[in-house]
C-alpha cells in the first residue's frame, strides 16, 4: 500500500464516512472542509484512489460528487473569449502577461469561486452529500488555492475536501505544487 492509499484509508476515510463528518473536518460551522495535501507527481495515482474512495463512500450511503478545477478554469476562460484567443495571446505577449491575464480573470471577471459555488450538490443533505474538489494543479501557476476555501466560506454546506498538490511546510503551511512560497493562511483543516 502506497503513503497516498495509506493516508486516504488511516486519516481521511474515517471521518468521511461518519454519520456527519462536519465536525471532524473543521471547528468552524460555516467552513465544512477540509484540505488533503499529495505530492502533485502522484496525481495520476490520487486519481485512482479516489474513485475507489468513491465506490466505497458510495456503498456506505454517501453520494460523492466531484469539481473539477480545470473544468471551471476552462469554463471561465471560455467565458471571456475563445480558447484560440487565448493561446493567440499568449503567443504575442509571452508567458508572463498571459498569467497575470488568467489570474485577473479567475479573481474578478469570471471568478473561480462562481464557478466552484455553481457546481456543489443543489439540494445539499450534509449527512450524505461529500464534495472532492480535485485537479488543483490544472491552476498552476496562474492562481492559488489558498483564498478559495475562505471565500467559499458560507456557500459550503456538505463535507468538501480539497485536494491539493503540494507539500506541507511547518505546522500549517502549503507549498502550491511545491514551487512556490508556503501560505500560512489556512483555517481549513490540513489532512
Amino acid at each position: 500500500m502506497s503513503n497516498l492509499e495509506e493516508r486516504i484509508r488511516r486519516d481521511l476515510e474515517p471521518i468521511l464516512e461518519m454519520a456527519d463528518p462536519r465536525p471532524r473536518m473543521s471547528a468552524y460551522h460555516d467552513m465544512p472542509y477540509a484540505i488533503f495535501p499529495y505530492k502533485p507527481s502522484e496525481e495520476f495515482r490520487l486519481r485512482a484512489q479516489l474513485t475507489m474512495l468513491g465506490t466505497r463512500l458510495t456503498q456506505q450511503g454517501k453520494q460523492v460528487h466531484r469539481i473539477s478545477l480545470a473544468e471551471c478554469l476552462d469554463e471561465a476562460m471560455r467565458s471571456q473569449n475563445p480558447l484560440e484567443d487565448w493561446f493567440a495571446v499568449e503567443r504575442e505577449q509571452g508567458v508572463a502577461t498571459i498569467v497575470d491575464t488568467v489570474h485577473a480573470v479567475l479573481s474578478e471577471y469570471s471568478p473561480l469561486v462562481d464557478h466552484v459555488a455553481g457546481r456543489m450538490p443543489a439540494h445539499p443533505d450534509p449527512l450524505r452529500d461529500i464534495v472532492f474538489v480535485v485537479r488543483a494543479g490544472a491552476l498552476f501557476p496562474m492562481y492559488r488555492t489558498f483564498s478559495l476555501p475562505e471565500q467559499l466560506k458560507g456557500q459550503v454546506h456538505v463535507p468538501t475536501v480539497l485536494f491539493y498538490p503540494g507539500d506541507v511546510e511547518g505546522a500549517g503551511g502549503l507549498k502550491f505544487m511545491g514551487v512556490l512560497d508556503a501560505e500560512h493562511n489556512y483555517r481549513s483543516k490540513i489532512i
